[in-house]
């Protein structure tokens, strides 16, 4: 049997009778108990409004209703049509199609539609209003003092928040709708004289290709069809929840993606060192700033590499000088301790999993359960070595020091392939472990962005901005690697005679 051809878009119908029909059939009016409609006799000339329950402005809605109920047929000669666009309906977002899916896309999407016998255009009037919860500090970016407001489900809420802070008339905000199902919409936001348009080509075909009925998981379905290497551990693209940090990244010359129903805003091109940085350091002093990401770096290396130094050292002791011999258990226990950290490994992930099930007035006395009860009796009836725990729980908490989430969720499968690899093969398997990461993070790239930028290629000046939290006077320069219009964040001073300093 062959397949049915698609024909030409369907057009919107002189009659107004066609038209609904064509609307009962499509969107299941009369059945779907949140498509209304509203019949309505202006001066003689029949109407029908059509919105989602739920999804509109009711108190427009009701002022709308009120002004086309008043109108005499006076009100609409000679030109009906003209007359309701220009001068009787009392609202500034409006728009007309005479493609009868497309208004149908936009009716979903929230959009009102009025349709009016002998006309072959509808009118669309953007009253949505999309359920919001209040804009709330997020939880994994907390800080200590700054702006306590995050990102919600809602767009254009999101993309406020951002503008508020980016009031540069240059900013541009572009929509595309993905899915063919879901029509999912997405925001792409970027300064135009700063952003690279080679950038802002590449994010926009990319996007272009995808063809998918829906995109249920919103921002991370629409990464995994945007970025190569769809089985890579390291994340590609950074997400925040802060508009604060969504504008400093805007100002640095990269592309921002906001899709619908989400509250984490897309951050492209990421590098690694990306995934590194809070806004915390530079809501500090520059000293405190500078020692709080010393510390956070410490602890992303030790959530990596501290459990297995300390298994090969202990399974291999001639590697120690002879003054941290010491350094190794005095029992091994009854368990090989190369397993002990595997099952150690396996048991953070199983509480951290528990605790997103559990309820939060729970998750204490599962924290305490999980020390006190089976921590200590597994050391207690000689399982494990109080080592073995002591370094799973440094572990832990490199992981949870780890600003990126996504990056934490990496570096744990990264920790579990050296445990791996040092318990069965000790030193060789080590390097071996070590050299594999390295390989892959230095053929990674995001966007065209090298992925160990500027450590591999080196640049000196952006790599001591990243070990060294600068003052923001100094930094002058936008990223190199990102290859802005305007590289100058500081503009340079001149002389009298016209030179720059």
């Amino acid at each position: 049997m062959s397949r049915k051809q698609p024909g030409p878009p369907e057009k919107v119908s002189p009659h107004l009778k066609e038209n609904i029909e064509y609307l009962t059939e499509k969107l299941g009016i009369g059945s779907s108990i949140d498509v209304l409609t509203k019949n309505m006799n202006m001066g003689g000339k029949m109407g029908t409004l059509v919105y989602i329950d739920g999804l509109t402005n009711g108190e427009v809605v009701a002022l709308l209703l009120q002004s086309l109920a008043r109108l005499e047929r006076a009100d609409l000669l000679p030109d009906p049509f003209h007359k309701l666009m220009t001068q009787k309906i009392p609202y500034m977002e409006m728009e007309t199609n005479d493609s009868m899916p497309e208004l149908i896309d936009e009716l979903l999407s929230g959009q009102m539609l009025f349709l009016l016998e002998g006309q072959s255009e509808g009118i669309l009037m953007d009253t949505r209003t999309y359920p919001v919860r209040s804009p709330e500090e997020p939880d994994t970016e907390r800080l200590t003092r700054g702006s306590r407001d995050g990102f919600v489900e809602t767009m254009m809420f999101n993309v406020a928040l951002t503008r508020r802070r980016v009031r540069d008339p240059g900013l541009r905000v572009e929509a595309v709708r993905i899915g063919r199902r879901s029509k999912t919409d997405i925001a792409i936001m970027y300064i135009q004289d700063v952003t690279n348009p080679a950038l802002l080509d590449d994010v926009k075909e990319r996007l272009d290709h995808i063809d998918v009925d829906g995109l249920p998981m919103a921002e991370k379905s629409v990464e995994e069809f945007i970025t190569q290497g769809k089985w890579n551990v390291f994340p590609l693209v950074r997400y925040t929840e802060r508009p604060d940090v969504a504008a400093s990244h805007l100002f640095e010359g990269h592309v921002l993606l906001f899709v619908d129903t989400s509250p984490a805003v897309m951050i492209l091109p990421a590098t690694f060192f990306h995934h590194l940085q809070h806004a915390e350091e530079y809501r500090q002093n520059v000293l405190s700033g500078i020692y709080v990401r010393w510390i956070r770096f410490v602890a992303v290396l030790m959530s990596v590499l501290l459990a297995p130094l300390y298994l090969l050292v202990s399974i291999q002791p001639e590697l120690l000088p002879e003054m941290i011999r010491f350094i190794g258990p005095k029992e091994a226990g009854t368990i090989p301790l190369f397993v002990q950290f595997i099952f150690v490994h396996f048991g953070i992930d199983l509480i951290r999993i528990a605790g997103i099930h559990t309820p939060a007035p729970l998750a204490t006395a599962l924290g305490l359960i999980a020390a006190l009860l089976i921590g200590q009796i597994a050391i207690d009836v000689g399982l494990f070595t109080p080592e073995v725990l002591l370094y799973g729980g440094l572990v832990a908490v490199g992981m949870f020091a780890t600003p990126s989430w996504e990056m934490s969720q990496a570096n744990r499968l990264v920790h579990l392939l050296m445990l791996v690899l040092t318990g069965l093969f000790k030193l060789p398997g080590f390097l071996v472990g070590i050299t594999l990461v390295f390989v892959r993070l230095v053929t990674n790239n995001s966007f065209g962005v090298p992925y160990l930028w500027p450590l591999f290629p080196p640049n000196f000046r952006a790599l001591t901005s990243i070990v060294l939290r600068q003052p923001v006077p100094i930094e002058r320069t936008r990223p190199a690697a990102l290859r802005t219009l305007d590289p100058d964040r500081v503009p340079s001073k001149t002389d009298d005679k016209g030179n720059k300093e």
